[in-house]
């Protein structure tokens, strides 16, 4: 297996102060994105969506349990399926205590066209404590754009109200979503990275399919 080259601590630094230069560069873009998108119109949704969660039936708003803004992960878990997406999984795995994001008035919740006790039971398997809604039976995951010709996707929107109108600011899929704070863009800071054959990786790096090794935590073994 490749090894990074053994270089001087002299060496080390320069290659180092020239890749921080390089993620200096690439900060300041992202944060000239993210005022970009600070800046986006909204569209109104229709607030005749209903979900049923833990405590029975929800309207949109009530989604955002009083707060002023909500982030809704689109879980792929499409009714009557028996499998449990990995990726959408390992992203909720990644999902840390909610207080720093309810502390600047944002909501985080995830959303699922299965029904409720579909949901419920895979989120007591996994053990995970963040509000998880479903949709079923309404049409929420087709006017998001995450439900096409009866086939979930994953994503994920941003919204706000004023009062009781709710708008959609944001949405992002793919790629868009797995550099959010996850095991993904951890890996990217590795050495052998995510090990997948699509990265431009140094000859030698253990490399194989991309989703061949993404697994339910509690199926990978010890």
């Amino acid at each position: 297996m490749r090894m990074p080259d053994a270089v001087s601590p002299a060496e080390w630094n320069k290659a180092h102060e020239e890749l921080m230069a390089a993620e200096k560069e690439l900060t300041r873009a992202q944060d000239r994105l993210a005022a970009e998108r600070r800046r986006q119109p909204g569209v109104r949704i229709d607030e005749g969506h209903v979900f049923e969660g833990e405590g029975g039936e929800y309207s949109l708003t009530d989604l955002f349990q009083g707060r002023r803004q909500l982030i809704v992960y689109h879980f792929m878990l499409p009714p009557g399926s028996d499998h449990q997406c990995e990726g959408c999984s390992m992203f909720v795995d990644n999902l840390g205590d909610p207080a720093h994001l309810n502390a600047r008035d944002t909501t985080l919740a995830l959303v699922s066209r299965a029904p409720y006790p579909e949901i419920a039971a895979v989120r007591e398997r996994m053990g995970w404590t963040v509000p998880w809604y479903s949709s079923f039976g309404g049409g929420f995951n087709e006017a998001m754009g995450v439900t096409v010709g009866g086939g979930d996707n994953f994503g994920l929107s941003v919204f706000i109200r004023d009062d009781a109108a709710v708008y959609r600011t944001y949405f992002t899929e793919g790629r868009g979503v797995e550099k959010l704070g996850t095991n993904w863009s951890l890996l990217d800071l590795t050495p052998l990275g995510r090990q997948e054959l699509w990265e431009d990786s140094p000859e030698g790096v253990p490399q194989d399919s991309p989703y061949a090794w993404w697994r339910l935590r509690d199926e990978y073994g010890s």
